[in-house]
């Protein structure tokens, strides 16, 4: 047995021939969600050929064994109709007897929606299937049953033979997508993890229907050169027992034989533990090696009882720690069958006393300046230990603490200039010297602008997305009347809708919305949201009441405006404008976050033109003319709520009316613009 142990650990390194190159690198020593971490990093990473959503790709994968002139249809089970296993490899026209394609993971069940392209283009889960049944299933989530395929208690049962291979497509698409294709939101069952979303009947099947030579066939053909080939491996094809070492349940096949062994012999307790390099807060570890009879995977070290983490080798490092403060570390040993040895005799160790305070915070700025508030932002100080948090004083008093870098003061006195510093104290209270002095000037008071914008606009690498809202109205705005709304691809508003309950921004601040995985300038974030679920080419827009009032992008228009950059309001733009126009903006590189979280505008010449007179008369207006007021030569263009353009015209000294018979009983918004500045007004037609 002890050989067979050994010979079964050298595929530890080397799996099978197929597949050894492909998984090299991996840690099989792990387990549960840090397992399927590394899975999912490798299943990403591995898919290089993105392939379009056709029909090609399936005819390679799904060929019939048997005959190379049919495909395999999931769900089948019969010998001929709609329910049939085979059909002609090219009967493929979508109509009446033929196959089409069957999305397994359900497009309409992704969040967001999976569309034709990424994972709804993917072939590990693209299935050919009877048109007619495909139909049947329709959306329906999965859910158990048995024999054959068909409709359940409001769910959809693939059938005994089928329910295994879908079971395996939806833990690849898990790992390859995350939460936009939760198991939970595809199958009916119960959570089989805390923290996660896989669900036992996936598990249940994974075991019930073990792998077939055709799941098998399809795995192999991605991992090749064949033009349609997507570069990466479906993990539980290969080994079904890999569902088993991340979510648990009753154990599925090990095809590879190194998980599951009848080694119970526990390696040897861990000797000559010590510490050394203590510092304000941190300890090293160092231990003689254990002993066992097959071999020794990882060490975990406990201090004070409790786990601080594993490692590999015989040397950790504890960090994080309280300074004066003693600790008790034990270390124990464990193998790849997770057999473990005792824990190792306790030794103590205190960290160092801290007598040092942090640096000075430097790079004090004042942004957002109205009439009773301003912000303050400064750069990150630096200890032996760590920084705790910061002082900040007003004309020399203390007026508050915070763990960031910016702080907001409010209720102070409209045209008053104000003295600032900043400090920064550590966890045990050593406190540096005041930063240098920085004025800040209120303003009068008076609005700016009588409305709050769009300021940034964030569409960074992976999930570094965020959209910025500024307020510079003169008062405190609540968000109760507004919302921010998505249009993917080309569609309408509505694909993602973020209402606001008891949000609000302080006059001169600023309010981020960013996406939960943003890993850029995350601090700045007010709140997540699923309306930052944008690319480049997805229209934003902000609305009150209903009525669009701001936008970044075109709506019904896939024209790509902004990937992979950063889009920043300009200073002179100090109020909404309904229809898109880059001109507005400045675009900066990617990721590129350093004024997120502020704006500033200027207001120079803001009232010194012809706007400062300007009037639209009548308004609501009950006949067919509209008239205007302005001292020199201006467009007018008459948009939709929605932004769309429904009229334009031009006024001059000798052409003060316009004629808008053709505009319907409604709402509207009318910008009037001279090539510098523009302003808009509220039109209600009768």
């Amino acid at each position: 047995m002890k050989k067979n142990l050994l010979f079964l650990l050298l595929f530890l390194t080397a799996i099978i021939s197929a597949q050894e190159q492909y998984y090299n690198g991996l840690d099989w020593t792990k387990s549960g969600l840090e397992l399927k971490e590394e899975l999912a990093t490798k299943t990403i990473t591995a898919h290089t050929n993105i392939l379009s959503y056709g029909w090609d790709a399936i005819k390679a994968t799904d060929v019939n064994p048997e005959n190379s002139g049919e495909v395999l249809l999931i769900y089948g089970y019969s010998q001929s109709g709609t329910t049939a296993r085979t059909r002609g490899i090219n009967d493929n026209s979508g109509d009446q007897g033929d196959w089409n394609r069957e999305h397994t993971y359900a497009k309409s069940l992704g969040n967001p929606n999976l569309g034709t392209s990424g994972p709804g283009a993917d072939t590990h889960h693209l299935r050919a299937s009877d048109v007619s049944y495909n139909s049947q299933r329709g959306s329906l989530k999965f859910a158990d049953g048995s024999g054959n395929s068909g409709s359940v208690s409001g769910g959809w049962f693939p059938g005994d033979e089928w329910k295994g291979d879908i079971a395996r497509m939806m833990m690849y698409m898990y790992i390859r997508y995350g939460d936009q294709c939760k198991p939970t939101g595809v199958g009916i069952g119960n959570n089989a993890n805390a923290g996660d979303a896989m669900i036992d009947l996936f598990l249940e099947w994974n075991v019930e229907d073990p792998v077939s030579d055709f799941e098998r066939q399809r795995n192999e053909y991605h991992d090749s050169n064949a033009t349609y080939a997507q570069g990466n491996r479906n993990p539980f094809i290969d080994n079904a027992y890999l569902a088993t070492r991340i979510w648990g349940g009753e154990n599925a096949i090990d095809s590879w034989g190194i998980f599951i062994t009848s080694d119970d012999q526990a390696p040897t307790v861990p000797t000559n533990v010590a510490l050394s390099n203590i510092t304000t807060s941190s300890i090293d570890v160092s231990w003689t090696a254990s002993a066992d009879n097959i071999a020794v995977t990882k060490y975990e070290v406990y201090v004070d009882g409790t786990l601080n983490g594993e490692v590999s080798n015989t040397n950790y490092t504890i960090t994080g720690l309280t300074p004066n403060t003693t600790y008790t570390v034990t270390v124990l040993a464990k193998d790849i069958a997770s057999n473990k040895s005792a824990q190792s005799t306790a030794v103590n160790g205190t960290t160092l006393a801290d007598l040092e305070a942090p640096s000075v915070p430097t790079n004090v700025t004042i942004t957002n300046e109205a009439g009773t508030s301003f912000k303050v932002n400064w750069s990150a100080s630096t200890d032996d230990t760590a920084v705790a948090g910061y002082d900040v004083f007003l004309d020399g008093t203390y007026n508050g603490t915070t763990t960031e870098t910016n702080y907001s003061f409010s209720n102070l006195t409209a045209s008053t200039t104000y003295s600032v510093t900043v400090l920064a104290k550590d966890t045990t209270d050593n406190k540096s010297a005041q930063s240098t002095a920085v004025n800040a000037t209120t303003t009068d008071g008076s609005a700016i602008t009588n409305e709050i914008f769009f300021s940034e606009y964030l569409e960074g690498s992976s999930n570094n997305k965020a959209i910025e809202i500024a307020n510079f109205t003169g008062q405190i705005v609540s968000l109760k009347e507004y919302s921010v709304k998505l249009g993917s691809n080309g569609q309408d508003f509505g694909t993602q809708t973020l209402t606001f309950t008891n949000e609000s921004i302080a006059d001169g601040d600023v309010f981020v919305i960013g996406n939960s995985q943003l890993e850029v300038c995350a601090s700045e974030v007010d709140i997540s949201s699923n309306v930052t679920y944008f690319n480049g080419n997805d229209v934003l827009g902000l609305f009150k009441n209903g009525i669009l009032i701001d936008i970044i992008g075109e709506e019904n228009s896939s024209t790509t405006f902004g990937e992979n950059v950063t889009l920043k309001r300009k200073p002179s733009i100090i109020s909404p404008n309904p229809v898109y126009n880059p001109n507005e903006w400045v675009e900066t590189s990617t990721d590129d976050c350093l004024d997120l979280g502020k704006h500033t505008i200027s207001t120079a010449n803001v009232n010194s033109s012809e706007f400062e007179n300007f009037k639209m008369y009548p308004n609501p207006l009950n006949g067919n003319k509209l008239y205007f007021n302005v001292s020199d030569n201006v467009n007018i263009e008459i948009y939709s709520v929605l932004g769309k353009l429904i009229q334009f015209s031009k006024i001059t000294e000798s052409k003060k009316d316009m004629d808008v018979s053709n505009l319907a009983t409604g709402i509207y918004l009318v910008k009037i613009s001279n090539g510098n500045q523009f302003v808009t007004k509220k039109l209600m037609k009768n």
